[in-house]
């Protein structure tokens, strides 16, 4: 009786499509490039948190201390008109920090709205960092927003500044196609998600005129000092940061090439 035979069936092949992008990784396996980008976020608060408060070397980022300050104002003024405030008082400067003062409205979602508000909108900018389109489409984000505070500024020097500022927005539009506003964003991205951080230093350490989002917390609940709001603010930009960054790994493992073809689709350079 002759043996019967089957048919014979290669193994599986690991696919390399898919969300990983061509690149072989898993989906939360950091590219040579992802890496880099990680690197460069940790050493860009770094040089944010001296740059924010060093005299004179401060001066220089002005122009992005009044965008992120001035867009967690915008924050605050929008949750107290929402919840029918008014607003009595609004202070965006550099070197003293922000302040909303509000008549009105529901107290406890107005303040908060200043930490989450900032965190959203670095977390954008931290995308940024992983994909030279968004870059892209942000920079008109970041180019508005450096001219708007400009109305409460009469400082001749930041104005140069800004206007430095927003040559470079452009300038950078025709680096390697784009690719450097990928940095440029980052920096703004990490300067606005870890906000608290500034903002609680300029308070405790720095002793500026104008009170940390944290204090005034501790201030609307006494029962809970400013360094447990420090601590849990904190906490929540750290998270959100690991968050989107584990999102911009995860949505954008491209090649650089690839990276350029897609960024090209829109306003090529």
């Amino acid at each position: 009786m002759a043996t019967p035979t089957w048919p014979s069936y290669a193994p599986p092949m690991a696919s390399n499509t898919g969300l990983s992008g061509g690149t072989g990784l898993g989906p939360l396996t950091p590219t040579s490039d992802q890496v880099v980008v990680l690197y460069v976020i940790i050493a860009m608060a770094v040089v944010i948190f001296g740059f924010w408060n060093v005299p004179v070397v401060r001066n220089l980022i002005n122009p992005l201390k009044l965008f992120t300050i001035g867009w967690h104002e915008m924050c605050h003024i929008t949750a107290a008109i929402l919840t029918g405030g008014r607003i009595l008082k609004i202070t965006i400067d550099p070197h003293v920090g922000g302040a909303t003062i509000v008549e009105g409205g529901v107290p406890w979602f107005t303040l908060t709205a200043g930490y989450v508000g900032s965190t959203l909108l670095g977390g954008a900018f931290l995308l940024a960092g992983w994909n030279t389109l968004v870059a892209k489409i942000l920079s008109f984000v970041l180019g508005v927003g450096l001219i708007i505070p400009l109305v409460l500024v009469r400082d001749k020097l930041t104005i140069v500044l800004t206007l430095g500022y927003e040559g470079m927005v452009v300038g950078f539009w025709f680096i390697d196609h784009g690719q450097a506003l990928r940095w440029l964003c980052l920096f703004i991205g990490v300067m606005n998600i870890l906000f608290v951080i500034w903002d609680v230093a300029d308070d405790r350490f720095f002793h500026k005129t104008n009170d940390s989002d944290a204090t005034q917390f501790s201030l609307l609940f006494p029962k809970i000092g400013a360094h447990v709001w420090a601590t849990f603010w904190i906490l929540f930009q750290l998270g959100f940061l690991a968050g989107f960054s584990l999102l911009g790994i995860f949505a954008f493992k491209l090649s650089k090439e690839e990276m350029d073809a897609q960024a090209a689709t829109f306003l090529p350079t």
